[in-house]
């Protein structure tokens, strides 16, 4: 036993190294910055009714000072809105901007063929209690979600407060007058492409943007994916128009590629739901993998309405309550015999709390890892042998099993769940490009060339993910693409520079009164991102409204709100000191998860890697984090938080 346990670990090491690439991140370039203009295009707006945008009344002219500035009307953006309506403002004191034609964030571009969430619905989808809106499915399409989302907008008279197509360029704090200037660009005409600039002022700007928001392709030899002559679009925004089928439906009839050879780049939790559809109507297709994904059983299946009403949603206080349930299972932080209420493939995964922390390792001494590590891979020794072993089962042909098989622990990358995916490889046309770990080598204007082989393609999909949440340093400003001018005309980057981020509860940090941010570093992690994202909000919300009260009311104005310095160095080390622990992630293959396999920098000096130990997640896990939180309002203190108004 002992000696399979090492000869396994021996193949995650040799597997994760063959895939290490020296220049990092550097392999791929972020669509919207391209230097190819048909690159760029293919994350331009293509859901947008921009004829109906025009007409709509601008909820923001040129000199407007809203009490809050939102930017970005994805979930974060959305249920932030409502969080602050709940503890006391009104829907008039917000104003939301947008990017996109419409709200929804990663559910308004992503549109793909077969999308659900890969979380249960039940606690993903936000809001759930407040509208009583109950999915259809345990796991929801995204067109519903999207829809949902929508229908919070108008629930909470959010509708008319958003400007959609403005990017936030800068805001810069005024000390005397006690807010924000905001200078946007706006967009209108056909195609949005009317740009002019738009001057406003906030008394609070909050940052909402999502983790994975910069679609990114690698950067290819040959001609480049830009010299393809046949039709090329990011998984981020799917082309109908090239396919066949319509956004509005699950499940669409991808007609236009009956006659198609199709190619597409990725095997991450995206493609894991298109190739299944892809495979239906393709011609030929061909998927390009350079590391397989771990696949696990979906089980899908519609709401019982009666289950609903008698078993998950009969009681008060329900979703928050299951939410917290499936953060504990997947931090062992659950007490024995805690029932496990979303019963799924994602709540067994007890390893995974490598990733997202827990009770058990909150601190550990780097001479500890190596123990650490030894414990987790053995936490998550049967789980891996079995999601092994359900390759070799359902897929049929020995070679290509092989070729599918994850080499790699549950934490080091997003886990997938589909009861098709694996299916797909048994059908004659659907072939599987593995390039050991290399990544395609080239571009051809007929195809891609892999293994040292041109394969001709008519269309080429690029499920290629997004840029790495790590790459801003925890920097929120840099992932909003919003230059932020603090106190004495700093931005974030510079006032951290001598010390690494310094943040309280990873929200907001000193010099830089009336901001807030969403922000997994310095904060409790999950694997289901809504759940941190409304504990965020509501903790927020609670310190806009307990300051305005202090204040003097809900209207009150020149009302400033900063953390102090001497709090954020106390989390910022506390932070710190859990960091370690998170060296497990070494052992992983690379991904968006460590820096594509670059996590530690071998040149970095011990002040940079204290620096760095700085921008971690909490390492007590998420119910910990929770319970801080819960603790330091109990306070009623705002303990760490200077309010000052006149």
């Amino acid at each position: 036993m002992m000696e399979d346990f090492a000869r396994i670990q021996q193949k995650y090491v040799a597997e994760a190294q063959k895939r290490v690439r020296p220049e990092g991140i550097a392999q791929y370039q972020e669509l919207w910055q391209s230097d190819s203009d048909r690159l760029r295009h293919l994350v331009d707006d293509m859901w947008a009714d921009h004829a109906a945008l025009d007409a709509r009344p601008s909820p923001l002219v040129a000199g407007d000072c809203p009490k809050f500035l939102i930017v970005g009307a994805g979930i974060g953006g959305i249920v932030a809105a409502v969080r602050l309506i709940q503890a006391g403002f009104s829907a008039d004191q917000i104003r939301i901007i947008e990017t996109a034609g419409g709200v929804g964030g990663t559910w308004y571009w992503n549109r793909y063929p077969g999308l659900h969430c890969d979380i249960e619905a039940y606690v993903y989808v936000p809001l759930l209690e407040e509208t009583g809106f109950m999915p259809s499915h345990k796991y929801a399409p995204g067109v519903e979600i999207r829809n949902h989302l929508n229908d919070v907008v108008k629930r909470w008279n959010l509708e008319d407060k958003i400007l959609f197509r403005t990017q936030l360029e800068k805001v810069e704090w005024d000390e005397g007058a006690r807010v924000w200037n905001a200078d946007l660009t706006t967009g209108r005409g056909p195609k949005g492409a009317d740009k002019s600039p738009l001057a406003v002022k906030a008394e609070f700007v909050w940052l909402t943007a999502g983790l994975l928001s910069k679609p990114q392709v690698p950067k290819l030899s040959g001609v480049g994916i830009e010299g393809f002559k046949g039709d090329i679009f990011h998984t981020s925004l799917w082309n109908y128009d090239v396919t066949g089928g319509s956004p509005e439906e699950v499940f669409p009839v991808l007609s236009k590629l009956k006659d198609k050879r199709v190619g597409i780049i990725g095997t991450g939790a995206t493609a894991l739901q298109v190739v299944p559809c892809l495979a239906e109507y393709a011609k030929e297709l061909y998927v390009f993998q350079r590391t397989p994904s771990a696949v696990y059983p979906r089980n899908q299946r519609p709401t019982d309405p009666e289950e609903w009403k008698t078993k998950i949603a009969s009681q008060p206080g329900w979703q928050n309550s299951r939410m917290e349930n499936l953060a504990a299972l997947i931090s062992n932080s659950a007490p024995p015999g805690t029932p496990d209420l979303v019963d799924d493939a994602w709540s067994k995964q007890k390893a995974y709390s490598a990733l997202v922390g827990d009770k058990d390792f909150p601190f550990v001494t780097p001479d500890k890892i190596r123990e650490v590590l030894g414990h987790f891979l053995a936490l998550d020794a049967e789980n891996s042998a079995q999601v092994r072993a359900r390759v070799a089962e359902i897929v049929k042909d020995k070679e290509t099993a092989e070729k599918l098989t994850p080499w790699y622990p549950i934490w080091c990358k997003r886990p997938t769940f589909s009861d098709t995916y694996l299916q797909c490889f048994n059908k004659p046309h659907v072939h599987l490009v593995d390039t050991e770990g290399k990544g395609v080598d080239s571009v051809t204007p007929q195809g891609l060339v892999a293994n040292g082989k041109e394969i001709p393609l008519d269309i080429l999909v690029l499920g290629t993910g997004y840029r790495t949440p790590g790459a801003d340093g925890g920097d929120a400003s840099k992932r909003a693409g919003v230059k932020v001018l603090g106190r004495g005309g700093l931005t974030i980057a510079e006032k951290w520079a001598p010390t690494g981020p310094a943040t309280l509860h990873g929200y907001a940090s000193p010099g830089f009164p009336n901001m807030f941010w969403l922000n997994p570093l310095q904060a409790g992690v999950s694997s289901n991102h809504a759940y941190p994202l409304g504990v965020q909000c509501q903790h927020i919300a609670y310190v806009a409204a307990e300051a305005h009260k202090r204040a003097g009311g809900f209207t009150k104005t020149r009302l400033t709100v900063e953390v102090e310095g001497p709090a954020a160095e106390a989390w910022s080390m506390r932070i710190m000191q859990g960091a370690a622990r998170f060296g497990v992630m070494a052992v992983c293959t690379p991904s968006y998860i460590n820096n594509e396999g670059h996590l530690v920098d071998p040149t970095a000096t011990p002040e940079d890697m204290m620096k760095r130990a700085r921008a971690s997640p909490y390492s007590a896990g998420m119910i910990a984090f929770v319970r801080e939180l819960e603790k330091w309002r109990e306070e009623g203190k705002l303990n760490g938080i200077e309010v000052t108004f006149s």
